[in-house]
């Protein structure tokens, strides 16, 4: 934390192995680094040692913490995706512009694309008169639903979630539920963390605990 002049250490320590088509569910209390490890493996996040290797759709792997920049772009653009609970929603860009986007950079017909980010939109319960609405103008919980079609329109190999159904109507959550089967059964890998746990428990297959370094805590404490 540069504006705090202090190291916080956000995991140590974490070890697990993710195949095709399994859910990996994180917990642990507030500040035991769930969040950040979910960055970490989208690199978002430099970790400050060890390894997240990766098996890509051609066979080759790479290690996600010492990959080069343009190869994270690339993995990002189809293998790796990320759902969070917020939407960066980009200015006079419409709801359905926004969900058939992903679409259109895999090289979808833009009939074909804006007919499939439609039915996303609908099936997260998204109301057909905000469709070609923009999505900054949206309530919390609207804004979430297209954010979660855009993400899961065009599945990955490796979709990573940080708490998707915050905001979320039982509709929404419903559908997002369904989708996640869905795309586990065609092998999708999946590594989560939810508020609400149940929401996910019959797609979990195991999960991992994290731990709050309380000495690091304690020891920073004591030096202030």
């Amino acid at each position: 934390m540069h504006h705090l002049g202090r190291l916080l250490p956000g995991f140590a320590d974490v070890t697990f192995t993710l195949g095709a088509g399994e859910f990996l569910l994180l917990t642990g209390e507030n500040g035991a680094g769930k969040s950040t490890l979910l960055r970490t493996i989208y690199r978002s996040c430099l970790p400050g040692a060890g390894s997240a290797v990766f098996t890509m759709a051609d066979g080759r792997s790479i290690d996600l913490a010492r990959a080069a920049d343009v190869d994270i772009v690339e993995l990002r653009k189809g293998e790796i995706g990320f759902v969070t609970q917020f939407l960066n929603a980009r200015p006079r860009v419409s709801a359905e512009e926004l969900v058939a986007e992903p679409l259109l950079l895999a090289g979808s017909d833009r009939e074909e694309a804006r007919r499939e980010a439609r039915r996303m939109l609908g099936a997260f319960g998204l109301k057909r008169a905000l469709w070609p609405a923009y999505p900054s103008t949206f309530s919390g919980g609207e804004q979430q639903k297209v954010n979660l079609a855009r993400a899961l329109v065009h599945p990955p190999r490796l979709l990573l979630l940080d708490e998707p159904t915050a905001s979320l109507d039982r509709t929404a959550r419903a559908a997002l539920v369904e989708r996640l089967a869905s795309m586990k059964s065609a092998g999708v890998a999946m590594i989560g963390v939810f508020h609400h746990p149940e929401d996910v428990a019959p797609l979990v297959d195991r999960d991992v605990r994290l731990e709050r370094r309380r000495e690091h805590e304690e020891a920073d404490d004591v030096a202030e």
